[in-house]
């Protein structure tokens, strides 16, 4: 598709308005130079969520969300980063470009999502009852109402011959799966009739994008067939509810039993979730999405007022899965049968979820009795029962040593050196933080080994160790520091800029600041190149600039850093803290080469260098 350019981003950053952009959404009251209001990200009766307009930043004190007007966009609406950009541009007027992309290619995606709505609702309208109104009693009396569409061309308005019967045995399906009308019209329940080219009749102009769309298949002599046909079907939609495919669920004998559209321009089965559209619609608030694996258990558990159950689209859980739950929710629990294929899948499961458990995301596996799917559970249960089993669900990491300890034998001690190995590639796969040192400790506690050694003999950062002494830290963790330290000078000097973009102006030549080896330094001279090459760009365009890098996370952090000083004295700071930073490059050199004097002879050049270094400052002009 394209790369969005990052100087679009840049201009679509100074153009747009952040305190326009939460105001429309959260409603915003003047607080001094900034606005506030309650955070739209936590409960709280007291106002702590700020937005700067200066900064194009926002900032809760209370829970720590902080962000830019694309950033409060991803949370808030729980878009990805390009759903974002492509949503604020629309509010600012400005059309998305993409490098390596002309318009007829994203005007095909576009004609793609309405020609599948059109068959969307093509599906709905072959499940319609025989009688004139267009209705089915389903499940103890409710209306299976499948109302018709507005008119969307000749396509949409075919009439399938026969098909009062054959819909009358798909309500009676539904009914029996205890469905509701209501329910069936939220997720567009359809039906395929059999049949070879209902479908094919019905878009006779729309041949090849059908193909495209793998809803229609090229025979080898010539002409097409539908590949669905007997089927209930299931519209898929994706984040802002555009249909992108279809799962049908076979009501003959066809195998398989449930059949997914093929990969296309517009639809990846590795990514969407179905129900995840009409989750976030329902629930304004989620804090937990259960993952299951059919489209029958996700209506079932909705029909009975479970409304954050997504399903994968008949493949295994993968990572960008798990990215999309976690933008939406902080905790996700995996529902799998409780037999052995069940296990298997939760396990890969697992594995796709290591990687992302970043603090404050957690992951739970509820394994169910033999025999029973959450659709047949909840249906025998009800909706308090069932939330009890998913509220009991298994840790993470009761999963991951219980899954460990079953290939080995942990009474002795060879088994426990087993245990280790086997956990030691997984482990490493966890992001560095609490959850990882936990795990490692846990690990200690099953094998008797002490966590600090056992840190060392996996290779991952364990407790953390008392550095040498005269080694010199260069971790960004170092140079942002907490928040509570001493403000080290190249860090004051980085939230200055952050504060006032402007100062970069008066900064000099940013390479002198280069091969310091001072921790933070190389992005600060970063900074001032950016800034000095295009100086209008903004706080929010250069946090936009660094999301997703190592770096990113402590430049947000920085920003929210509400410095005590007057404004007429920021210029004065920065310079101060960019001569506190070459002092201390000066004095890091020195230290270098007289150490190298130690152990080798010095070059002709190097000994210039060390002399001027050791040579008093000149003394400054003389007064009177």
């Amino acid at each position: 598709m394209g790369l969005i350019p990052k100087e679009f981003i840049d201009e679509l950053l100074n153009r747009a308005d952040i305190v326009e952009v939460i105001d429309a959404r959260v409603p915003l009251k003047k607080s001094g130079r900034e606005y506030s209001a309650c955070c739209p990200f936590h409960e709280e009766k007291t106002p702590s969520f700020t937005v700067s307009p200066v900064k194009q930043f926002y900032h809760c004190f209370g829970c720590g969300a902080h962000g830019t007007a694309i950033g409060f966009l991803m949370e808030y609406e729980h878009l990805d980063f390009v759903e974002a950009v492509h949503e604020l541009a629309r509010t600012a007027g400005l059309t998305v470009p993409r490098t390596g992309v002309d318009a007829p290619a994203v005007r095909v995606d576009q004609d793609s999502y309405a020609l599948l709505q059109q068959v969307a609702e093509f599906y709905r309208r072959q499940l319609r009852e025989h009688d004139a109104q267009g209705r089915a009693n389903v499940a103890g009396g409710s209306l299976l109402r499948v109302p018709a569409p507005a008119t969307l061309g000749h396509p949409a308005r075919h009439r399938t011959p026969g098909a009062t019967a054959e819909a009358k045995r798909a309500v009676d399906y539904l009914k029996g799966r205890g469905l509701t009308g209501e329910i069936a019209a939220e997720y567009g329940v359809g039906y395929a009739p059999s049949g070879w080219s209902h479908l094919a009749h019905a878009f006779a102009a729309a041949h090849p994008a059908l193909v495209k769309l793998g809803l229609l298949v090229e025979k080898e002599g010539g002409g097409v067939y539908d590949r669905f046909r007997e089927r209930i079907m299931f519209p898929i939609h994706d984040q802002r509810g555009r249909v992108i495919g279809f799962g049908g669920r076979v009501l003959g004998k066809d195998e398989p039993k449930y059949l997914n559209s093929p990969e296309s321009a517009v639809f990846h089965k590795g990514r969407e979730l179905y129900g995840l559209y009409q989750a976030r619609k329902s629930l304004r608030k989620i804090e937990r999405l259960l993952v299951v694996e059919g489209y029958m258990d996700v209506l079932a558990l909705a029909q009975h007022g479970i409304r954050n159950s997504v399903a994968t689209l008949g493949t295994a859980t993968t990572r960008e899965h798990l990215e999309r739950v976690f933008r939406v929710a902080p905790e996700v629990v995996f529902c799998f049968d409780g037999d052995r294929a069940g296990r298997e899948a939760a396990w890969r499961a697992l594995e796709a979820a290591l990687p992302l458990m970043h603090e404050g995301c957690q992951a739970r596996f509820l394994f169910l009795p033999e025999g029973e799917d959450p659709d047949t559970l909840v249906r025998k249960e009800g909706q308090a029962a069932f939330e009890a089993r998913v509220a009991a669900a298994m840790p993470l990491s009761d999963f991951f040593y219980e899954g460990l300890a079953k290939q080995t034998d942990i009474k002795t001690m060879d088994g426990r050196a087993r245990l280790v190995e086997l956990a030691r590639p997984l482990l490493g796969r966890l992001p560095e933080g609490v959850f990882r040192h936990m795990m490692v400790t846990r690990l200690g506690e099953i094998a008797h080994v002490n966590t600090r050694i056992l840190s060392g003999l996996l290779g991952i950062a364990g407790a953390a160790k008392p550095p040498r002494s005269g080694e010199r830290a260069r971790r960004l963790d170092d140079f942002t520091g907490e928040a509570d330290a001493p403000m080290p000078p190249v860090r004051r000097a980085v939230a200055l800029l952050l504060q006032r973009p402007v100062l970069a102006q008066a900064a000099g030549n940013p390479q002198r600041f280069a091969g310091t080896g001072i921790a933070g330094a190389d992005i600060l001279v970063s900074l001032l190149e950016l800034l000095q090459a295009q100086p209008h760009l903004n706080t929010a365009a250069l946090l936009e600039r660094w999301r997703g890098t190592p770096h990113g996370r402590h430049l947000l952090k920085l920003a929210q850093w509400q410095p005590l000083l007057k404004e007429e004295e920021w210029p004065t700071e920065f310079l101060g803290a960019l001569a506190q930073i070459e002092r201390q490059g000066l004095e890091a050199r020195r230290e270098y080469l007289i150490g190298k004097s130690r152990i080798a002879p010095l070059s002709a050049e190097e000994k210039r260098e060390l002399g001027d270094l050791l040579s008093p400052p000149p003394a400054g002009p003389l007064s009177g």
